[in-house]
């Protein structure tokens, strides 16, 4: 049977969906998610890959606006939804989407797609690399301490339930004002807000609602935390655990009085945290890092749709003026020289038929783009060659990033 790949109808959402469930698992969608993805992935976007009258594969894109170095707001595709039910495995139908969905962003104008990957082992040939990495912890709150600044004790704390309307617009005004502050973190669609709340009774395996603390001083809010707490008890009395979703703040004080709140809750003995940077101020207030069982993972993974563009769109750290010999077979647009110049104030990318600096694909550069990854350490890996000397000095310096990147949800 012949294979057609096409942007997804409205009357054929269903069946897109069941196909998707079925790629991860069987397990069905609940009503409320099915109906909050639908308004999220707005029709258009979705592609699917049709056999015979059937749904066979399934991509989705959310648009998004990537912080990059420089504090740019870059327009970005997140992909997402991706599924091959097994009884179509290695047949195409991925590569095709992927295809399909890289030329499609190229002709919207988006210089960047981005994705978390279920498999990271999967993306790689598709010119998608690795670029931020999350930290994870379980903090064991009876023998870990906080040193907070000054300042703590004059922010006020109100707590309120996480769903209500009031709270999710006070938190999105106070993440609004954090998303330039790092590379990675998205500019939220209208929508957004809903999804990184979203706690369906069914998920929360014995924990209460999401509740949220609100930080206030000078007669704002300044930061919040969003949080779970599952009840625990052992022979030698209480065991919760503080299941945090997120927390923002918009100075060192208001974030130190959110931890501090959070590590004084009553009936509990750790704190799990699944997402923060992995330069998080957190670790500089505990008193013992080892005792917070710390880990580190793969998160953002970022394909450049358009070099030149992609490029141009970022800072660097220091002065730069390098030729790119770039490896892009899937996207062949993107082969060849490029040269980049640029420093912190702005950058151009332009084609050029002058020698080549430094060699890699899209995937390193990828990987490299927000500052999180170095060019050198891939260079010592052999996925980085350089053909001048110094060159490969001078941009691993100029790619990188006063802060680590990091992804804050994911999508």
């Amino acid at each position: 049977m012949t294979i057609e790949i096409r942007a997804l109808a409205s009357a054929d959402w269903d069946q897109w969906l069941a196909t998707l469930e079925l790629g991860f698992g069987g397990v069905p969608v609940s009503a409320e998610q099915r109906e909050l993805w639908r308004e999220l992935f707005d029709t258009g976007r979705p592609v699917a890959a049709w056999e015979d009258g059937e749904v066979v594969g399934t991509a989705g894109a959310v648009a998004f606006r990537l912080t990059v170095p420089g504090s740019a707001a870059v327009a970005a595709a997140g992909v997402t939804t991706v599924s091959v039910p097994p009884t179509h495995r290695r047949r195409g139908i991925l590569r095709s989407m992927m295809r399909r969905q890289l030329s499609d962003f190229r002709s919207w104008g988006e210089p960047l797609a981005i994705l978390v990957a279920s498999e990271p082992a999967i993306y790689g040939r598709f010119g998608y690399g690795g670029a931020t990495r999350s930290l994870s912890a379980e903090i064991d709150t009876n023998l870990v301490r906080l040193a907070v600044p000054a300042g703590a004790d004059d922010v006020r704390l109100r707590l309120r339930p996480a769903d209500t309307d009031e709270a999710r617009a006070v938190c999105e005004s106070v993440y609004a004002r954090r998303v330039g502050a790092r590379p990675g973190m998205l500019a939220r669609q209208p929508g957004w807000d809903r999804q990184v709340t979203f706690d369906p009774e069914s998920r929360r395996e014995g924990a209460s609602p999401l509740q949220c603390v609100l930080a206030e001083a000078g007669g704002e809010t300044v930061g919040y935390a969003r949080y779970a707490v599952r009840p625990g008890w052992t022979p030698a009395g209480p065991d919760g655990t503080v299941l945090l979703r997120d927390i923002e703040a918009l100075t060192p004080a208001a974030y130190a009085a959110l931890w501090r709140y959070l590590f004084g809750i009553d009936l509990t003995t750790r704190i799990s945290v699944q997402s923060r940077p992995v330069d998080d101020a957190l670790l500089h207030l505990v008193s013992d890092d080892r005792r917070c069982r710390l880990g580190v993972r793969d998160s953002l993974f970022v394909r450049l749709v358009d070099v030149g563009a992609a490029l141009a769109a970022r800072t660097y750290q220091t002065p730069v003026d390098v030729v790119l010999d770039v490896a892009d077979p899937f996207c062949p647009w993107n082969e060849g020289r490029w040269r980049l110049t640029g420093d912190a104030k702005g950058a151009s990318c332009e084609r050029t038929d002058e020698p080549a600096d430094l060699e890699l694909s899209v995937r390193e550069l990828g990987a490299a783009y927000l500052g999180g990854v170095s060019l050198t350490a891939l260079a010592a890996g052999g996925r980085v060659r350089e053909a001048r000397e110094g060159a490969l000095a001078e941009a691993a310096v100029a790619f990188g990033s006063a802060v680590a990147p990091w992804l804050p949800h994911s999508f």
